[in-house]
């Protein structure tokens, strides 16, 4: 199944980034690949004047070929992703289409970078890496889970795919996993990325959050805001209110994302998210 994934993301990737990908290797480049200590046979042409004036010691910088693949994760980790009443919660599926996107990203020789939002404060940025540094910092990321409740940011998402677009300037596969419960249109947010990169979106879903059970008085707390309410959920004009708001809400970010011809995945939380994913991707 996993070599099927990376089958089909990289004819995703290809869709929109014509001509063949450089071979793998280091090379002339505008992402940093290393900053390291001279050793006898290096080119002096890369040699770094800066960091050997402070180190008092030559070094040289290595760069990531223009052309070589290059994917960055942006990773929802708001209040809203610990939600779960099936068979896992949402954090579970982004963990692991997370790590499954960072192993194919990382073959053949390719960088992988991460860009964590929805948690209190900036975007957090993990710049290129390549080979097990990068999985490394990966894990680590995910190892931190998801933010407190009440740490709602309507504008994580613009803010992440804005500071993206301006570290991120050769064209690049770029997987958003999110269940894109922000108030802000994602349409705002990845429009401009999609004019350079390749975009897949990821949303991941529980079946509650579509549809309300008929279990009587029921207490909720939006995990986003912290805020609580106490509805009756035996009331059918209820229930069909709120489904009918969530499925104008999910039926406007699909709209918009085949508008502006990013792809477009949903897994559930009651289902097999990695035999959903392939089935998706075909």
């Amino acid at each position: 199944m996993i070599d099927a994934l990376d089958v089909a993301l990289t004819r995703h990737s290809a869709r929109s980034q014509p001509g063949d990908l450089r071979a793998p290797g280091v090379g002339a480049g505008t992402e940093l690949s290393q900053l390291r200590g001279y050793q006898v046979g290096d080119d002096v042409r890369h040699l770094d004047p800066a960091a050997s004036a402070r180190t008092g010691e030559p070094h040289v910088r290595l760069h990531v070929p223009e052309r070589t693949q290059a994917t960055w994760i942006l990773l929802d980790v708001s209040a809203s992703m610990a939600f779960g009443t099936a068979q896992r919660l949402k954090w579970d599926i982004a963990e692991g289409v997370t790590q499954v996107v960072g192993q194919l990203a990382l073959r053949r020789a390719g960088a992988l970078g991460l860009v964590r939002f929805g948690a209190p404060g900036t975007p957090r940025i993990t710049p290129l890496r390549a080979g097990r540094t990068a999985f490394g910092a990966l894990r680590h990321v995910l190892s931190e889970g998801v933010a407190p409740d009440g740490a709602e940011d309507e504008h994580a998402l613009y803010d992440a795919a804005a500071a993206l677009g301006r570290l991120a300037q050769q064209p690049a596969l770029v997987v958003i996993v999110s269940d894109f419960r922000s108030a802000l249109d994602p349409a705002l947010a990845l429009g401009p990325l999609r004019a350079r990169h390749s975009l897949l979106c990821v949303e991941i879903f529980d079946p509650r959050e579509l549809e309300l059970p008929d279990v009587g008085p029921l207490s909720v707390v939006d995990p986003e805001t912290g805020r609580s309410v106490r509805v009756n959920t035996s009331s059918r004009a209820l229930r069909e209110r709120f489904a009918a708001i969530e499925a104008e809400r999910r039926a406007h970010l699909h709209d918009e994302l085949r508008r502006l011809r990013v792809g477009h995945v949903a897994l559930g939380t009651d289902e097999n998210w990695l035999l959903a994913l392939g089935r998706e991707l075909r």
